[in-house]
């Protein structure tokens, strides 16, 4: 028989229990809530944009730099961390960082951990939105993560992304390896899975999570507990195929398709004859315009106004009779 736990047993495998899950939430933050994604407004041009060394837009240095690791603006020199050391004198602006991280764009304070550490665990390393593939350099706004495929976000296309995320590349539900209805959805795969189908060789499930796709070991999701729907297509053979003949309606589309083509033909070449007929009509308006002032010339050739002043003729060279 195993002895029996007394309390103060049980207090300590508590404690260390719970100092455990700190240790792990500490290195599992939030996207969102990292200090080296955090929000950060310029002091010159007072836009909002990610923490930044310098404004995306004016290029300007910030009078409190925010350390892309700890998030602190002041160093208050209470161990023996610094790099740089200033006993007795809290540092606070550019005497307080100590490099920019080339991920994230931001500044990293001088103490030896975040100096250390900061590169190899940056969570905008290779931070690339999923919808306009730019990365954070590109623009200034912050990256945010999709709540279901956990791809990178950046704050134009987050909520356009997320809004169409729980749809899957496929019209019904069934997996995608059998005609059974699929449990396990994978947002990263658009697919359904099965249970015998969602267990794979390559990608071993963990004790206590779901299981992992069998195409790219995204963690999958219950599809009852999710908004899921079927991606209608509205081109190709889903057009008039009930009434065209062919495979599945494929004759109808290239009918509409071809019938497309040739009205937009038509168009334009209409267009054309309406802009050689304008031509026409100017060409032919200005051979009128000079015909009519040959003619008007043709009429004033022969008068006769006698010796004007215009024809060369003064009154003082007036002979006397």
């Amino acid at each position: 028989m195993p002895k029996k736990k007394t309390g103060a047993r049980k207090k300590a495998e508590n404690r260390r229990e719970r100092e455990k899950q700190i240790r792990a939430s500490r290195a599992n933050i939030d996207l969102a809530k990292h200090p080296c994604n955090a929000s950060m407004e310029c002091d010159k041009c007072q836009r909002r944009q990610k923490n930044r060394a310098f404004c995306y837009f004016c290029n300007s240095v910030q009078k409190l730099p925010i350390c892309a690791q700890c998030g602190k603006t002041k160093c208050m020199m209470k161990s023996s961390d610094c790099v740089i050391k200033h006993a007795g004198v809290y540092s606070t602006g550019l005497a307080m960082v100590g490099a920019i991280c080339d991920f994230c764009e931001a500044w990293v304070c001088h103490g030896r951990k975040c100096l250390s550490t900061h590169a190899c665990m940056c969570p905008l390393a290779d931070a690339e939105c999923i919808e306009c593939e730019r990365s954070v350099w590109d623009h200034g706004g912050r990256i945010f993560a999709c709540s279901f495929c956990h791809d990178f976000l950046c704050e134009d296309d987050q909520f356009e992304h997320q809004a169409s995320c729980q749809v899957l590349e496929a019209e019904t539900f069934k997996c995608v390896s059998c005609n059974r209805l699929g449990q396990h959805s994978c947002l990263r795969c658009k697919a359904c899975f099965c249970d015998d189908h969602v267990r794979s060789k390559v990608f071993k499930q963990e004790k206590g999570k779901k299981p992992p796709c069998p195409k790219c070991g995204h963690e999958t999701q219950q599809t009852k507990d999710l908004s899921m729907s079927t991606r209608s297509l509205k081109f190709g053979r889903q057009t008039g195929g009930e009434d065209a003949d062919g495979a599945s309606g494929y004759d109808a589309y290239w009918k509409n398709l071809s019938s497309n083509k040739s009205g937009d033909a038509g168009d334009r070449e209409d267009e054309y004859d309406e802009y050689e007929a304008e031509d026409d009509d100017e060409d032919d308006n200005d051979e009128q315009g000079k015909d009519s002032d040959s003619e008007a010339t043709d009429v004033f050739s022969n008068l006769n106004l006698g010796r004007t002043y215009a024809s060369g003729y003064a009154h003082y060279e007036e002979s006397e009779d």
